[in-house]
């Protein structure tokens, strides 16, 4: 390996080690292993085989992600949080510290640098070293397969520039708009064990795969667009029967949205007491939350009780105006009541214990918005066999179709959406595995 080669590696190891704000992008799997490359190339020992191992860890790497080094690379600046991203996001670029601002020129440059050295250059390296008849094999990815539109113009902005220190005031711009971190990365998040925690495979279901409750939609999606318009929104407690599509509705909210800055968070009941806490953590971000709680219902003097009230109703603390809560209930009334909870005339009662009662009956009515959802009967059961049945493609007479919806029902869980979308994947299922024995057995 020549001297030329060799100065250039060294260079690319100092800028690395210069990172101010960015050492995220090579403290990472993928970042580590170009390091432990690099150090490979430099230092190669007598059969090359820990250079050729190195670059196979970097491959490796690089392939999980499904990204190639320059992808990764920018992706990991989009995502990066540290003070200057998370400043970003709470005042204007005029503000800031002009330490700040040219420690990020510095590390942009730093990181032009590292991405300016792709996988094709360091495969060449490689088989330099090593004696290789060809290179190693270069993992590559387009671009537009992985990036999200949003991220495309910025992208390629930092592309067409010499200097990626000229580009410190537009990327303050995205970190304000997109934010950064897991809320940039993922759509679906839930609380969990004191944390956010992604969901790389949320539910795909869309608005049209639902049917039926056409007011309650409209109700719901004019409140989720008032969320996104940085108006005042209302909490929402969708309630009804069981397997009406409460639930459907709210996560297909994410897939109608999604791409406008919205995010979905599920908070479990069990995780309600942190609630509090979950809402500061969102307040200063630009992304808009739905928290979602499925199946709410309480017992007396539960902790998340307490915690969702003071959501609800507010306290000292203003309301941000970038989350709502949309819950859903089995129960119109949220806290279990029993007949030895009404109020009796005896000494020890409490004196106002009708109203203690009355609170108890009336929290669901602390939600700013309620959607009654209630049991599908035979006309709008068989309606949304129908819809579903075209949209899966199925085959069938309309009477065949809906005398076996029918007898379905009847067997299983009652009418309803949920059953419905049972039959329809059974029924799918079922035809295709008989098209497949009947061409296997035909041929």
């Amino acid at each position: 390996m020549d001297n030329q080669a060799i100065a250039k590696i060294q260079f690319l190891q100092r800028q690395a080690a210069s990172l101010l704000l960015y050492q995220s992008a090579v403290q990472s799997e993928v970042g580590s292993a170009y390091l432990d490359l690099l150090q490979s190339i430099r230092y190669t020992d007598a059969d090359a085989r820990g250079c050729l191992q190195a670059y196979g860890n970097y491959f490796r790497c690089l392939a999980a992600k499904h990204q190639n080094w320059e992808e990764y690379l920018i992706t990991q600046i989009l995502r990066a949080e540290n003070p200057f991203t998370q400043l970003a996001q709470q005042q204007e670029f005029e503000d800031f510290p002009p330490a700040l601002v040219a420690a990020v020129q510095h590390d942009l440059q730093a990181l032009q640098s590292l991405y300016e050295c792709s996988s094709a250059a360091l495969s060449e390296w490689v088989q330099d070293v090593a004696h290789l008849g060809v290179s190693p094999v270069v993992w590559y990815v387009e671009k537009d397969e992985i990036a999200r539109i949003h991220e495309l113009p910025l992208i390629e902005k930092l592309e067409q520039l010499e200097n990626w220190a000229d580009a410190v005031k537009e990327l303050a711009a995205y970190y304000r708009q997109f934010g950064t971190g897991l809320f940039a990365e993922y759509q679906a998040l839930r609380w969990q064990a004191g944390q956010f925690v992604g969901i790389r495979y949320p539910d795909p279901v869309q608005l049209n795969q639902l049917v039926g409750y056409k007011s309650q939609k409209e109700a719901l999606l004019k409140n989720t667009e008032f969320l996104l318009s940085g108006q005042v929104a209302l909490h929402v407690l969708l309630y009804g029967s069981r397997g009406s599509g409460k639930s459907s509705l709210v996560k297909a909210l994410l897939n109608e949205y999604g791409e406008h800055n919205l995010r979905l968070l599920e908070v479990a009941k069990s995780e309600l007491r942190d609630l509090p806490d979950i809402v500061e953590q969102l307040r200063n971000v630009p992304q808009k939350f739905i928290i979602f709680v499925d199946d709410l219902s309480f017992e007396e003097d539960d902790d998340a009780f307490k915690a969702l009230k003071v959501v609800l109703e507010g306290n000292l603390t203003a309301r941000p105006q970038n989350i709502v809560v949309y819950a859903t209930s089995n129960r119109r009334h949220l806290i279990r009541e029993f007949f030895a909870d009404r109020p009796s005339p005896k000494d020890n009662d409490e004196v106002h214990a009708w109203d203690t009662m009355q609170e108890k009956l009336s929290f669901s009515d602390r939600f700013g918005l309620t959607l009654t959802f209630e049991g599908a009967d035979q006309k709008t059961y068989l309606q949304i066999i129908r819809h579903l049945a075209a949209q899966a493609g199925i085959d069938m007479s309309q009477e065949n179709l809906e005398r076996q919806a029918l007898q379905w029902a009847t067997r299983h869980n009652g009418r309803s959406g949920r059953t419905a979308r049972q039959f329809v994947d059974f029924l799918k299922a079922d035809l295709t595995l008989s098209r497949s024995t009947y061409h296997a057995a035909n041929t």
